[in-house]
């Protein structure tokens, strides 16, 4: 079963202080929630059919996914000028994650076969969703830290227009990352879910 996530991203909104320069402070600001679509099913097939009906939408897919991470990057950076020149003195890069996950409702009266194998699925999409979490905020370090590193420039335009081509490119080789990270995890999807099944079946017999 594919999982995805989706990806909604904004430039930094760029303000400009007039001022000394300093010493440019840096700041990345992680936030994350958690969300839940239901789901019900008294048999493996139910649960899937459910899961395939109720689930997220991929951004740019019709197929419904029993999990998805919802991804938004803000912040601002601030610049200074002295002696004819234009500095970085801030910078802060936001990104806000929401992890959908899904909530069995008629797990009460089911089978322990049946719970195993929904508590190996959701433990695995949880893995993936934090995964994409993980890698949001990867990049918005990496795009902090390069902003942050712009050499001064003759004037703010031209500081700021630097500052913008970093968001833009750094926002395409997240969306990349992330799409390549799930490609590999529907390759391994089902090697993988067989492999787990097998550590929990071993772990419940003991």
């Amino acid at each position: 079963m594919p999982l995805a996530s989706q990806k909604f991203s904004i430039s930094c909104a760029l303000l400009l202080a007039l001022c000394l320069p300093e010493i440019a402070k840096a700041e990345v600001v992680a936030r994350k929630s958690i969300s839940y679509f239901d789901i019900k099913g008294r048999t493996a097939d139910e649960i899937d059919a459910s899961l395939n009906q109720r689930g997220p939408l991929a951004m740019g897919s019709s197929s419904h996914h029993p999990g998805a991470t919802k991804i938004r990057f803000g912040g601002n950076a601030t610049y200074s000028e002295a002696k004819g020149r234009c500095y970085i003195s801030g910078v802060k890069v936001t990104v806000d994650t929401e992890i959908i996950l899904p909530r069995w409702r008629d797990r009460r009266g089911a089978n322990k076969q049946l719970s195993m194998i929904w508590d190996t699925l959701t433990a695995d999409i949880r893995r993936h969703e934090d995964r994409h979490v993980e890698i949001a905020r990867q990049h918005a370090r990496q795009m902090e830290q390069q902003i942050l590193a712009l050499p001064p420039a003759t004037d703010c335009d031209t500081l700021q227009e630097r500052a913008n081509e970093v968001t833009a490119r750094e926002t395409d080789r997240h969306d990349a990352d992330q799409a390549r990270f799930d490609r590999v995890e529907a390759i391994n999807f089902q090697s993988r879910m067989r492999r787990l099944l097998y550590y929990r079946s071993r772990q419940n017999s003991q």
